[in-house]
């Protein structure tokens, strides 16, 4: 109507009948537009909140079903296009994309990985078989060993005020307030410099060593052990936190992703597990903590750190997909016709 010439609009005021279809179409297609509209934005809200409830299923995809850049998509009203792949993985759920770059995504999947991680290592002892028996015996074995020797290590010390004062100095170094910086730092720097490597450390340090400190706070809470300077000494169920050694489980679970994320470079190892176990001989100096505590908690730092490296490159190793429901509005106006079509959309991660 904006465009039609004087004479079009001197006609349509004489004829108050073409006025009214031309009046009843345009308001039949406003009211058809924003239904339309309504339903489509609900929907998508709807897709919203699904995504970050962490409710729609990833799936593994295997090479058969990925599709090469520029392929069609998949068509939809089938039961193959909208029943997405079994989800391989419970960790496959959570939300990749991004996941050492931004922080809301960053901490969200390192909460979810610290949860699985716990579930894993509580349960780990019930899967034991052959190929990791030896993993589990030796360590014991050690631990079971040096119990009932704990007393005459502890006393082989000169235990002078002067070893206990310079052995506590030394543990200061695997205490939390100096092993968080130094993760926090080692992200810092690679989201500085553009750097993977240092951006990796900083996320999976700091899964060990939260990892880490809910292990040793459950089983000091388990054992209740007293500490060397404490009253009965070495008695376990007696109230104290010495089993396992808090500091030793932190430094050895660093150590350890260190030297598995340097593999190639064995004198990161070597430095890491040296500053290790110099750190964890002070706290027997310091008389916080015995030979037994030490060895227990060193034994489990290596394996969660093992254990978050493994993980992670394992996740890493393949594609992730999302097969997120989306709801496509269908509108021709030529028929004058229009509809919504339930589509499953595959979102590519990592």
């Amino acid at each position: 109507m904006l465009g039609a010439r004087p004479a079009d609009l001197s006609k349509s005021r004489t004829n108050p009948y073409l006025h009214r279809r031309r009046w009843l179409f345009a308001n039949g297609m406003t009211r058809r537009l924003r239904l339309l509209a309504l339903v489509f934005a609900g929907m998508l809200g709807s897709v919203a909140r699904a995504s970050d409830a962490h409710l729609p299923p990833i799936a593994q995809l295997t090479p058969s079903q990925t599709q090469p850049a520029g392929s069609a998509p998949p068509q939809t009203g089938t039961a193959e296009a909208t029943s997405p792949p079994s989800v391989l993985d419970r960790r496959d759920r959570i939300y990749y994309p991004g996941d050492t770059e931004r922080p809301k995504p960053l901490l969200k999947k390192l909460f979810l990985n610290i949860v699985l991680d716990q579930k894993d290592i509580f349960t780990s002892p019930f899967h034991i078989n052959r190929e990791n028996a030896l993993e589990w015996l030796v360590p014991t074995a050690a631990v079971g060993a040096i119990i009932p020797a704990d007393i005459h290590l502890a006393n082989a010390f000169e235990n002078s005020r002067g070893q206990v004062r310079w052995g506590g100095r030394i543990s200061n170094v695997g205490a939390v307030y100096t092993l968080v910086p130094l993760v926090a730092g080692s992200y810092v720097y690679g989201a500085w410099r553009d750097n993977p490597k240092g951006r990796e450390i900083g996320v999976l340090g700091t899964e060990s060593l939260l990892d880490s400190l809910i292990v040793a706070g459950v089983l000091k809470e388990v054992f209740r052990r007293n500490r060397p300077d404490e009253k009965d000494p070495g008695d376990f169920w007696g109230g104290g936190t010495s089993f396992p050694s808090g500091h030793a489980i932190q430094l050895w679970a660093i150590a350890s992703l260190l030297d598995h994320e340097y593999k190639h470079k064995k004198i990161v190892g070597i430095t890491a597990y040296s500053l290790a176990g110099i750190v964890s001989a002070s706290r027997i100096a310091a008389q916080k903590h015995f030979a037994s505590d030490i060895v227990a908690g060193g034994a489990m730092g290596w394996f969660i750190g093992r254990y978050v490296y493994d993980t992670h490159m394992s996740h890493l190793a393949h594609k992730h997909a999302t097969f997120l429901p989306m709801i496509v509005p269908r509108f021709d106006p030529v028929q004058r016709s229009y509809g919504l079509t339930l589509a499953f959309g595959q979102a590519a991660g990592r």
